[in-house]
Formats: C-alpha cells, sequence, structure tokens
C-alpha cells in the first residue's frame, strides 16, 4: 500500500456530501494509525472552478490524465443519471480498469461505470431509487438493489450516500485490516460493519410507543445476545403479541425479528473475531448461536465467507 493514489472523479454539478466523504476517508492524514496512508488527489475533465451541490465551487488542480497512474479511482455519485459521460472520461475509466486500477462508485455515480461498460456481468448496487432506471438501461447488470455495497474485487459500487462510507471503510479493511479500519470508524463515529440492507431504510409509519418499545427490546437483545431468544420470550418482553412484534419488526426494518437477530448475532462475532483470539466455539457462544453449524451455516450467508477465513483476513495481527 504504499505510495497508493487514490483520485476522486469530481466534475460540474458535483454531489457534494458524497465528494466530501471521500475526501474524508482518504484524504487526511492519519499518522497515528501507523500504516503507509492513501495519497490523495482530485481530477476532472471540465477546466475553471466546478459548481457543486448547495452553492459550493471546488478547483481541481489535475486533469484527466491523473486517472492513468491511479491505483484507486472513486467516483462520487453523478450529476444526472440520464446524461452520459464525455468519451474522454469513458476512455480514461476503461483504459485504468485494463491496467488494474481500482474503480469504486457511490449512490448514482454508477451510471458512470454503467456507462464505461465496466459492470456488464458483474453484481452492483445503487440507491434504491435508481434501480429500476439502471436495470432497464442495463439489463446485463446483476443488480442486488438491497446491498449496501458490491465487492467484485476491482469494481465496487456503493448504494445511497453514507453507504459510500461503508464501501470505503470495506477499502481500508480489506487494505490495512480490521484493527485500522476500526480505528477509522471511531474518527469517523461510525459502525465498523453494518449488516442491514437498503430495505431497512426505505420510510415506514411506525407508531410512537410501539417504535419506543422496539427499540428498548432491540437495545436489550443486542446487550444480551448469549440468551436463547424466542419469538415469544421477545414478545413477551417487548409487551406485544407476536403477531405484533412480527409486524413492527418488518415495519420498521424490513425485516423478520429471527433475521433481525440472526444478523445482529452475526455481527457481534464479526467484532470478535476481528478484535479477540477467542476460540470459534467459544465466538459461537457468546453471540447466541445453539451450535457450531448453525454459526458456521449463517456466518457464511450474511459475511459471504467462514469464520475461520474473516479471522485470518480481518482478526488480529500476530505480534
Amino acid at each position: 500500500m504504499k505510495n497508493h493514489l487514490v483520485a476522486a472523479l469530481a466534475y460540474d454539478g458535483l454531489c457534494t456530501f458524497e465528494f466530501g466523504c471521500v475526501v474524508e476517508m482518504f484524504a487526511l492524514a492519519r499518522p497515528e494509525l501507523g500504516v503507509d496512508w492513501y495519497r490523495f488527489a482530485v481530477c476532472a475533465e471540465e477546466r475553471g472552478p466546478l459548481a457543486a451541490a448547495g452553492g459550493v465551487h471546488v478547483t481541481v488542480s489535475h486533469s484527466l490524465a491523473l486517472l492513468g497512474r491511479a491505483d484507486t479511482i472513486i467516483v462520487p455519485g453523478w450529476r444526472d443519471p440520464d446524461e452520459l459521460p464525455s468519451a474522454a472520461v469513458i476512455r480514461r475509466l476503461q483504459a485504468a480498469h485494463k491496467r488494474g486500477a481500482r474503480i469504486a462508485s457511490i449512490c448514482s455515480g454508477i451510471f458512470v461505470l454503467a456507462a464505461a461498460g465496466l459492470l456488464d456481468g458483474r453484481s452492483a448496487t445503487t440507491h434504491w431509487r435508481y434501480a429500476q432506471q439502471l436495470r432497464a438501461r442495463h439489463p446485463s447488470i446483476d443488480l442486488q438493489p438491497d446491498s449496501l455495497y458490491v465487492d467484485e474485487g476491482q469494481i465496487l459500487t456503493s448504494a445511497g450516500s453514507a453507504a459510500g462510507l461503508d464501501m470505503m471503510l470495506h477499502l481500508v479493511r480489506r487494505d490495512h485490516g480490521a484493527k485500522v479500519a476500526n480505528l477509522v470508524a471511531q474518527r469517523l463515529v461510525m459502525a465498523p460493519h453494518r449488516l442491514g440492507d437498503q430495505a431497512q431504510f426505505i420510510a415506514r409509519p411506525v407508531a410512537a410507543d410501539e417504535a419506543a418499545r422496539l427499540s428498548r427490546l432491540m437495545d436489550w437483545v443486542r446487550a444480551h445476545p448469549a440468551r436463547p431468544h424466542s419469538l415469544e420470550s421477545l414478545a413477551e418482553r417487548a409487551a406485544m403479541s407476536v403477531r405484533t412484534l412480527q409486524r413492527q419488526f418488518r415495519e420498521a426494518c424490513g425485516l423478520s425479528p429471527v433475521e433481525w437477530l440472526t444478523r445482529e448475532r452475526v455481527q457481534i462475532a464479526r467484532e470478535l473475531l476481528e478484535n479477540t483470539r477467542k476460540p470459534l466455539g467459544q465466538v459461537a457462544a457468546l453471540a447466541g448461536f445453539g451450535s457450531d453449524e448453525s454459526f458456521r451455516r449463517h456466518f457464511r450467508l450474511l459475511a459471504g465467507t467462514s469464520p475461520l477465513a474473516y479471522r485470518k483476513q480481518f482478526g488480529l495481527r500476530q505480534e
């Protein structure tokens, strides 16, 4: 990772928040981490100050030639999904991909990658409100509309704006390991992982008193994951019927209580695998899985790999 150059593609009509997230993640010096942090630069096709959302103007020092030497390229949104990027942008991105550069998009930035043909036959995601438009225009893309981000190795895509932070933190984890990524997450006051999907962010009405009871129940379960929770015990603790509990979970986060509980347990297991050297059986028990087989099956389903492989990739380094 020494001298790894991250380049952000700016443009007139720049998405300010998405661009700011890229700057926050990669442009700030982080000497306290003790690793070779990224070099960062911004490039654009247009000359002159670029207009950004909110009345901000950005002056860019580099032309598109920067993409020819960048190790990672981030497209922070795009000004209009109906507007194709220029031939020059497409050509530069295709050349960068051919030489092995890593290319990522945030939110509507996926339309730039798609126009360059970089997503044909690949899995990808974008903000849920763009999913239908993207699918109609680029049917060869295996769209994963519920995912917060999709990692295809050399190509990564993320959903709504804040999901870009999840994706970029994932890049830091890939490059520098879980310990460094967790420290960066602490600086940003964000969770190291979010296992939910976009379904939980689509607005659904929930009565205030029921929402409060549900929130208290979730907090209590997170504090006691190892207990043998059941639908009946959860409903009793929330002072709801089983049917009401199931309905409220669906309305609040798009998941059943069992699905939500499984995701929380996998999240706890991930944190234990990253930050401790506890045996896998103990990790399974602390996270609340009834058996090692259940632990391995659910972990692979949600994390995309086995607990052992996850620990080898993201766990504590041997001193």
